[in-house]
């Protein structure tokens, strides 16, 4: 891999990309708020955030390699199909240090049995679950999800 860019020069590496509204905005939120590192400030912006990367850009029209599709930030924060997933040692240190970074949590961290659990948004209202495993390393699971029961 050249320097931090995720470009692997054998398999595959997986990074999250994100349409956003203000790339400078995000940018700081995933850097100075979460600790992560630039890697490329734009076009598109890279943050590698622990061992994995964050790729922001605006959002924009079909391009001939996504023909019809067209990319916007979340509208509805009420709404989200999938969502960024943190994993922690420690989640009341993470959720203190990011509280008093700016970050916006849902609730505070929350135990589930399996893990303890919080979500907070990032500037764009992209949802960012943090947890950590607590219960299912010894095998006990989580309720399951709402609706299910």
């Amino acid at each position: 891999m050249a320097g931090d860019f995720p470009a692997p020069e054998t398999g595959i590496l997986l990074t999250h990309f994100l349409t956003v509204s203000d790339v400078a905005r995000l940018r700081v939120f995933y850097a100075d708020v979460l600790g992560g590192h630039v890697v490329q400030a734009e076009n598109p912006c890279v943050v590698q955030l622990a061992n994995s990367w964050i790729i922001m850009n605006p959002g924009g029209g079909p391009t001939p390699d996504k023909p019809g599709i067209t990319l916007q930030p979340p509208t509805d924060p009420n709404t989200t199909s999938s969502f960024l997933n943190i994993r922690v040692a420690d989640i009341q240190d993470c959720y203190q240090r990011w509280s008093s970074q700016g970050a916006q949590f849902l609730t505070e961290p929350l135990d589930r049995k399996a893990e303890l659990r919080c979500y907070m948004r990032d500037p764009d209202g992209y949802l960012i679950e943090v947890g950590q495993a607590t219960g299912i390393l010894q095998g006990i699971l989580a309720d399951p999800p709402a609706g299910n029961r």
